[in-house]
């Protein structure tokens, strides 16, 4: 492959694994059963530039290969907003590069959530994920093996069908190496929603790149609370993999998520240190509420249920707020098919597919004030895109945003 015998898109594709893989002192190369892509977000000009050299030098994917979220929405383009050059620059550019990575033969599914779709990778099995919800997801609820993939790097691993043997696609780099005692919260915390974003908050700052450990949660935690508990682990700090003792397939016991760590650090989650967290994450100072954004990572058929449930039956949407639910193709088609889509829009939601409300132009100019349930929104949009925010639970989205007044308890774990 290095040789050019394959072709030269194949060659470059094979120079960036084998540098990284020496960088990473690797020995050899792992055969990979899938790719998810990251590097379809329009960040700029070089980010289209390779993709496009890789299409005209010929590259294909030779694994089955998905796509995370673009900049663009290409089922409803008109949310994309597009009033300054800056916002018709990366709408264009965004467009682009979607397409760029449709030639080499992805499958478009424009979604953070790859779990959430009809093939999902087995437990043991070697893939190269990139995008750190689905990358944490994947290691630690699935039980696959992938390390922390990125732009250029995820469709270079999809083209040769290989990565660098190294990180966690070693089994001994998978113990977890910290503790995170969660037993002496409630049964009502461990039944709240927003419990779970902020555990993945708490875990990321606590262990930064290291594999945490939960311990005393519940045997039948829901994908929905841990995929919470990941993106917020992985926004927070670095964390790629973590364990649920008696959930997650690698923490039958303590003993066996830890393996050789039997010294680990142990930290005891409270109900203070919650309220702590989500003061911390919570940025709004002002009464009125401009928007609700959920689905990030992409809401489930589940998450959507719960939101026809919460709204169904109850006050209208307030004038002037907007209520975002992003979700990717696959489980939109599923939702509608199940009725929720049909009376969510109906109730005032608008539905995003294919991107996010924190990568792209979506919310109204002038927004200051969103509520989210999602820990990774609460964490990156005052700084990505200048709001205030208040993490709070679908219940509080809900009712704040039929009076359009912003009302969540502050002592909600007291």
């Amino acid at each position: 492959m290095l040789e050019g015998d394959h072709g030269p898109a194949i060659a470059l594709s094979m120079r960036i694994i084998t540098e990284l893989g020496r960088i990473r002192g690797a020995q050899d190369l792992v055969d990979i059963e899938s790719v998810h892509i990251d590097g379809c977000i329009f960040y700029g000009q070089a980010g289209l530039d390779f993709a496009q050299r890789l299409v005209q030098l010929g590259g294909q994917v030779r694994v089955p290969t998905t796509v995370n979220v673009g900049s663009v929405d290409l089922i409803h383009p008109s949310l994309i907003l597009q009033n300054t050059d800056k916002e018709k620059w990366v709408a264009q550019g965004g467009r682009e590069l979607m397409q760029a990575y449709v030639d080499l033969g992805c499958r478009q599914t424009w979604t953070c959530a790859p779990y959430q779709m009809d093939s999902r990778p087995d437990e043991g099995s070697h893939i190269a994920w990139a995008e750190s919800n689905a990358i944490v997801f994947a290691n630690s609820v699935l039980g696959a093996r992938t390390d922390r993939y990125g732009d250029f790097v995820d469709i270079a691993a999809a083209i040769t069908g290989k990565a660098p043997r190294g990180g966690l696609h070693v089994n001994a780099n998978r113990h977890g190496d910290v503790v995170l005692d969660c037993t002496s919260l409630s049964q009502a915390a461990l039944q709240t929603d927003v419990t779970y974003p902020l555990l993945g908050y708490l875990a990321g700052a606590i262990a930064g790149t290291s594999n945490p450990v939960l311990v005393g949660l519940p045997s039948d935690v829901s994908e929905d609370a841990l995929k919470a508990v990941g993106a917020a682990a992985a926004s927070s700090g670095g964390v790629a993999l973590f364990h649920v003792v008696g959930r997650t397939p690698e923490a039958a016991t303590l003993a066996e998520a830890l393996g050789p760590n039997v010294n680990a650090p142990v930290h005891h989650i409270t109900a203070q240190r919650l309220n702590a967290a989500r003061q911390e994450l919570s940025t709004a100072r002002e009464e009125r509420l401009d928007a609700v954004s959920l689905g990030t990572p992409h809401a489930s058929v589940d998450e959507i249920a719960q939101a026809h449930a919460a709204t169904a039956g109850g006050p209208p949407l307030a004038e002037g707020v907007a209520f975002y639910i992003s979700t990717g193709r696959s489980v939109f088609a599923e939702a509608k098919t199940r009725g929720h889509v049909a009376a969510l829009e109906e109730w005032g939601v608008t539905f995003v597919l294919d991107t996010c409300t924190y990568v792209t132009s979506i919310l109204r100019p002038g927004t200051r004030t969103v509520m989210t349930n999602s820990g990774k929104w609460a964490h990156y949009a005052p700084g990505n895109m200048g709001v205030d925010v208040v993490l709070a639970t679908l219940e509080e989205c809900v009712n704040s945003a039929t009076t359009g007044i912003v009302t969540w308890d502050r002592e909600l774990f007291a």
